[in-house]
């Protein structure tokens, strides 16, 4: 493979077509007018190892489990 990847400071858009989920698209197009917006910046956050809320969210959850209400103790 030969092929040299040009880095640039100029920010050009490459149009790509994808297939979503419809459900996904409906949830998107409810925080914005710009749905490629967001799917942008979700790649950009995913290429540079983010972690995503819910990631967090989960890994709290199992991490500290729910403590059932005094006197439901199943022993």
């Amino acid at each position: 493979m030969n092929d040299q990847v040009v880095h640039s400071d100029r920010k050009e858009k490459v149009e790509v077509s994808i297939h979503l989920d419809a459900e996904l698209l409906e949830q998107i197009q409810h925080l914005t007018n710009d749905p490629s917006k967001v799917i942008e910046t979700a790649v950009r956050q995913w290429l540079r190892g983010e972690r995503s809320r819910d990631n967090d969210l989960s890994r709290n959850l199992l991490r500290n489990p729910p403590v059932p209400p005094r006197g439901e103790w199943n022993d």
